[in-house]
């Protein structure tokens, strides 16, 4: 049994390695596809630009020090939102289930939010907030609070009923059903909200900048498109996308811990 279990875990290893291999081998050969078409002009460098032109951007921004006000602001915006959106977004699930008239009336109004397009609301929350970060988190949490109250809802409405007929047996109160049985059963969907909210956030501040910022990474590519700077488009794109990367492997982190532990009891 031991053997097959280190069997096991080696064809796995093996298995891992190759997927890791395989994927630094197509990045790198789109990357050089990119460098090469982009130097000998089979596309326009100047709308499509080429790596080393990105990367040097990028590294003239870090030294000067003008990209890190606009990352930090970006960051800061997408960490609040997405802390808010799941936080409320569970909260008002956590509502709903307990008052079944609530989930009743509020149902369709759910459906009706949850299809309209976000971007819409943008200069709502402007007017009434004023432009800057406060307008901008609150798109955010347009785009992130109704989908988590409709995922963590549904799944608290899905739990067995003979789990919740066992504690009513047993004389739990409402309190204790929801502490005992409907909240630790949910906690897997809970926790993978987490990773669906780290990608709603930073859409939603990326389109909030897009709208209203005067600082931060998604000013900087409406700013590159207003002067026809398409690298410091892709480049902004870029740094969006490896600190998106950052984000989403950090909340993984947190989620394999805290699933780990969750089994473990």
């Amino acid at each position: 049994m031991a053997q097959l279990h280190l069997r096991h875990k080696r064809r796995a290893g093996r298995l891992s390695t190759a997927v890791g291999t395989t994927q630094i081998a197509i990045l790198i050969l789109l990357v050089a596809l990119w460098e090469t078409a982009g130097r000998l002009k089979w596309i326009d460098p100047l709308l499509f630009s080429y790596p080393s032109k990105l990367f040097h951007q990028i590294a003239t921004t870090i030294a000067d020090g003008s990209l890190w006000p606009h990352i930090g602001m970006t960051v800061s915006e997408t960490a609040m939102g997405f802390a808010l959106g799941t936080l409320l977004g569970t909260a008002l699930a956590a509502l709903l289930w307990w008052f079944p008239f609530l989930s009743r009336v509020f149902d369709p109004y759910l459906v009706v939010l949850n299809s309209m397009p976000k971007v819409a609301l943008g200069p709502i929350f402007i007017v009434t907030l004023g432009p800057g970060f406060m307008s901008i988190v609150a798109v955010t949490l347009s785009v992130t609070v109704i989908i988590t109250t409709i995922n963590i809802y549904n799944r608290f409405r899905e739990i067995e009923d003979g789990y919740i007929k066992v504690v009513r047996v047993f004389g739990a109160s409402r309190t204790q059903l929801f502490r005992l049985v409907i909240l630790p059963a949910s906690f897997p969907v809970i926790i993978s909200a987490l990773k669906v909210n780290v990608g709603l956030a930073w859409v939603g501040v990326i389109v909030g900048e897009f709208l209203v910022a005067k600082l931060g990474l998604g000013y900087l590519i409406i700013y590159g498109f207003q002067v026809f700077n398409f690298t410091l488009v892709l480049s902004s794109l870029l740094v969006i996308a490896a600190v998106a990367t950052v984000m989403y492997q950090l909340v993984s982190a947190l989620e394999k811990r805290l699933t780990s532990g969750w089994r473990e009891r």
